[in-house]
């Protein structure tokens, strides 16, 4: 009979502590995710310097609206940081005729344009075409998606 209380008991016990380490483990915060890489590592201000688009080094790094952007060297992370939305590409780099559609899209690094002193990406090459057909009411299309889309993520 001692023998079964026993092992009643430790049984018990054991069970207790696995209960509670499960609740210390589900209690701890989730982990949240790297920032997203943005332009694949291509450096945003050389796209105004060079007007070109250059590969970044994960050297020199900044963060900025929910990304991480990758520079070719220290002088463009400080051009950046001094100034990113200056820099930073509109609509969180993402292509921006997509977004006319509602669509969030990585763009192609080497499809771009420069339009009113901005950066704007797009996932084609035929992008920037489309994009300069209808140049405002693709920006304020995008900009409508691109408020929604960060709303409800």
């Amino acid at each position: 009979m001692q023998a079964l209380l026993r092992r009643s008991v430790i049984g018990a016990l054991a069970g207790l502590v696995a209960a509670s380490l499960g609740l210390a483990l589900a209690a701890e915060p989730a982990r949240v995710p790297a920032k997203r890489l943005a332009l694949q590592g291509y450096d945003p201000v050389s796209y105004f310097t060079n007007g070109r688009p250059e590969k970044g080094s994960s050297e020199f790094t900044a963060a900025f609206d929910d990304a991480t952007y990758w520079f070719k060297s220290a002088e463009h992370r400080a051009m950046f940081a001094a100034d990113p939305e200056r820099y930073a590409p509109q609509f969180g780099g993402f292509c921006a005729i997509s977004l006319t559609r509602g669509e969030v899209v990585e763009p192609d690094p080497e499809s771009w344009v420069i339009a009113d002193g901005k950066l704007f990406m797009f996932g084609k090459k035929i992008g920037p075409a489309l994009f300069a057909e209808r140049r405002a009411s693709n920006i304020e299309k995008a900009a409508q998606s691109w408020r929604e889309v960060r709303q409800h993520p």
